[in-house]
């Protein structure tokens, strides 16, 4: 049975984002709002988690997950980063931007995409998401809250404490935060692919 925490948008709660932050870290899985939709969030380390997303979205082991970085150090450890495409993430993080890279040994295989050995990486602008990771000191494993045959994702969290409450630990609320998903950018070519426009501009990129 989830717990139901409500943190305020601009400054959320120290006490209940350390509540949080504990929760993740012994195995919970919890539903946060991003700077792009409501999100699956939960401990890298945590292998049975995988298996916990993937049967609520009813996706296959070839899902690419995302990694939600705090910053760019962070994602050079764990993405294998060119200074072309270093330039291009300095210039577009913190943003509602998922990015495709070659995943590094830092990572667990099980996260990489079974064959391409990728992942998905982002910096979020939103200050919850911001503060519990400064709170855990490590990227946090996510995928977008989009339930099997929806076209968008939930966007409130009383409505994802309606569907999900029993097999979610945490629901948090900080307000509404939309439900348009995050533009999704494959960088593992000599040139970025758009593999999905979302809120994100795209012009960055040159897609427009």
């Amino acid at each position: 049975m989830a717990q139901f925490f409500t943190l305020h948008p601009e400054h959320p709660q120290p006490r209940l984002i350390k509540q949080a932050a504990e929760i993740i870290r012994n195995g919970g899985l919890a539903a946060l709002p991003t700077d792009s939709a409501y999100a699956l969030v939960g401990h890298l380390g945590d292998a049975a988690l995988l298996d916990r997303i993937r049967s609520i979205r009813e996706v296959d082991e070839r899902h690419h997950f995302t990694l939600m970085c705090r910053d760019l150090s962070e994602i050079a450890t764990y993405a294998r980063v060119d200074n072309a495409q270093f330039r291009l993430l300095k210039a577009t993080t913190p943003g509602s931007y998922t990015f495709i890279l070659e995943g590094t040994r830092e990572l667990p295989r099980r996260v990489l995409h079974p064959k391409r050995k990728t992942i998905g990486l982002r910096i979020p602008g939103h200050v919850l998401v911001q503060a519990l990771l400064a709170e855990i000191d490590q990227p946090l494993l996510t995928s977008t809250l989009i339930l099997p045959g929806a076209d968008a994702p939930l966007a409130e969290a009383q409505e994802i404490r309606e569907h999900l409450e029993k097999r979610l630990d945490l629901v948090v609320d900080a307000g509404p935060c939309g439900s348009e998903m995050t533009t999704v950018v494959n960088l593992t070519g000599g040139t970025p692919e758009l593999v999905r426009a979302g809120r994100g501009s795209l012009a960055p990129f040159g897609f427009e």
